[in-house]
């Protein structure tokens, strides 16, 4: 699909596309920590949207097309202490440009699909505009509390080690950094990361702009006490072999949102694999339909949690 820009206000203008029939209801997804709307990869668009959805991805601010702030990035010291001073924006502020894309493109209310810090930014929508969300799915993400949720030990190398700037070298960084995060337990197609990769280096490589994100993270702090006020139908999706985000970051999430249910994909890492493909967008596609036909903000008891078994290769 072509690109598509809008001016959000503040500043900002996100660039997005769009898949599917605009009179079907829209699902806005929202991708992770410096990860370009790209890793919503368009077959898993298209076949979202073949269940009659109108399915909308988009670059958040300072990654992408979107507009690029300026601004240093948190250095290591800061990281360390979690300290909330290199912040120049909050998940909130982000959550805002979500906002004002569903409503300058008259889309709201929409179904709300977040991933990692996409999630993140999705739970804030949905909990501070209640009324522009139909229902929200956060996958393998977290509440910000800093005692569930966190990274294993053994990706911090991958995680700390800056991009380079040459674009074979970042196509090989990215290799690693999957490797290190991604799902080890199911089948990789290494020939589609090193696309994925070198498409996003072609469309923007600002070594500053996740870092900048990374810092909106951290000042957002602990956000269980907002997630209580959701009331739109919840569905958290979380890898159990999630090492970057560990699955207590999605039951944390599950338990502070009212009604949600939990679902957790065996063998899933940080990563979307084409091969959990197929659950994840009956999951997806079963909850907003059933959100649909749901009365607004209904928290009527809920299905238990759903464990979908790991696939083999």
């Amino acid at each position: 699909m072509s690109e598509q820009f809008c001016d959000v206000g503040r500043g900002i203008t996100l660039c997005y596309e769009t898949f599917g029939e605009r009179s079907h209801p829209t699902a806005l997804l929202v991708m992770g920590l410096g990860t370009q709307m790209l890793a919503w990869q368009e077959d898993f668009c298209t076949e979202l949207a073949a269940r009659d959805l109108h399915v909308v991805r988009f670059d958040n601010r300072d990654i992408g097309h979107s507009t690029h702030l300026t601004g240093r990035p948190p250095n290591v010291r800061q990281l360390l202490l979690r300290s909330k001073r290199a912040a120049v924006y909050t998940l909130a502020d982000m959550a805002e440009d979500a906002s004002e894309l569903l409503v300058r493109l008259e889309l709201a209310p929409a179904h709300m699909i977040g991933a990692s810090m996409g999630g993140m930014i999705a739970q804030t929508l949905a909990a501070r505009h209640p009324g522009q969300v139909r229902s929200l799915v956060s996958i393998m993400s977290n509440t910000g509390n800093r005692f569930s949720g966190q990274p294993s030990v053994r990706v911090y190398s991958a995680l700390l080690r800056r991009a380079p700037r040459e674009r074979a070298a970042f196509v090989t960084h990215m290799e690693g950094v999957f490797a290190a995060i991604g799902s080890r337990g199911l089948p990789r197609d290494q020939d589609e990361i090193r696309e994925l990769a070198g498409r996003s280096y072609d469309r923007d490589h600002d070594p500053n702009g996740p870092g900048r994100q990374l810092a909106a993270i951290i000042a957002s702090g602990d956000r269980t006490a907002e997630l209580r006020g959701i009331r739109a139908p919840t569905l958290v999706i979380h890898g159990t072999a999630d090492p970057l985000v560990a699955s207590s970051g999605g039951r944390a999430t599950a338990r502070a949102i009212p009604g949600a249910r939990m679902m957790d994909v065996e063998k899933m890492g940080h990563d979307l694999p084409r091969a959990v493909w197929p659950q994840l967008i009956d999951a997806i596609a079963e909850h907003a339909h059933r959100a649909e036909h749901a009365p607004q903000n209904d928290l009527s008891p809920q299905p238990p949690p759903v464990s979908i078994p790991g696939l083999r290769g």
